[in-house]
């Protein structure tokens, strides 16, 4: 397939995507307790539960964590100051209360460890990220992903960093200064669809490096068009949760 067949298939997707064929009238993220979008509280909802979300459904998750946020006996885990004044016992249960946390160490462990990231890097205001990265993608993927990767567990991965930049982007007030530099965030959906349409091959899909090629590929592919690679990321991702219904 040519770049101008893929770039062809790439428009009608994209407006099978606007004209609501492909679904997401409900995202996952949608589910929340409706927060004042510049809010600590609302960044914070948007920031930890994210760092769990890989190899899971995102509808349950982000429904388990609204369960968890509108219940006083659990609602304490989203503020990281009281995270750290707890006894790992208590995280651990309103943790798995409701399954936002599904391996119950390994992800009470994740949890607490972005609640001492925020309290000792960021002056306890996940917002001080970016305002001390003055709103830029790249500075905010690399002090993620290489300054303080082990700081930042699971979340400063390919798939999900580039994701929560995105999700934060959508639902906070945060407007970065070159939204142009996020990629997609290549997940089981979204690498299945690049392979259906020949931005990645199989084996890309297989390789361990893989999201790493399906990020490049498409930065190359998109460059110079009328999209940035974010742009495509909710189509591609209905469009392979849906079994690449015909558009």
């Amino acid at each position: 397939m040519t770049k101008k067949e893929k770039l062809e298939k790439i428009d009608k997707l994209h407006q099978a995507y606007i004209e609501g064929k492909l679904g997401g009238e409900i995202m996952p993220e949608d589910a929340n307790p409706g927060f004042e979008k510049s809010s600590m509280e609302n960044y914070l909802y948007f920031t930890l539960p994210m760092a769990l979300n890989y190899q899971r459904n995102s509808y349950k998750l982000w429904e388990a964590a609204k369960l968890t946020y509108e219940d006083p006996s659990t609602s304490f885990i989203f503020d990281p100051k009281k995270v750290l004044s707890s006894t790992f016992e208590n995280v651990q249960q309103a943790l798995i209360k409701y399954r936002v946390a599904l391996q119950k160490e390994k992800q009470t462990q994740i949890w607490i460890k972005l609640c001492e990231t925020i309290e000792n890097l960021l002056d306890g205001d996940i917002r001080n990220l970016f305002k001390f990265c003055n709103n830029d993608v790249e500075k905010i993927r690399n002090y993620m992903q290489i300054e303080h990767k082990k700081d930042f567990p699971y979340l400063s991965g390919n798939k999900l960093c580039n994701y929560w930049m995105y999700v934060i982007y959508q639902y906070t007030d945060t407007k970065y200064i070159n939204r142009e530099k996020l990629t997609i965030a290549p997940d089981i959906h979204v690498m299945r669809s690049s392979v259906k349409l020949g931005v990645i091959t199989q084996k890309d899909f297989e390789s361990s490096n893989g999201q790493l090629t399906c990020i490049n590929n498409w930065n190359k592919l998109l460059k110079g068009t009328k999209y940035a690679p974010i742009d495509i990321h909710t189509p591609l991702w209905l469009w392979g949760r849906s079994g690449f219904k015909d558009v």
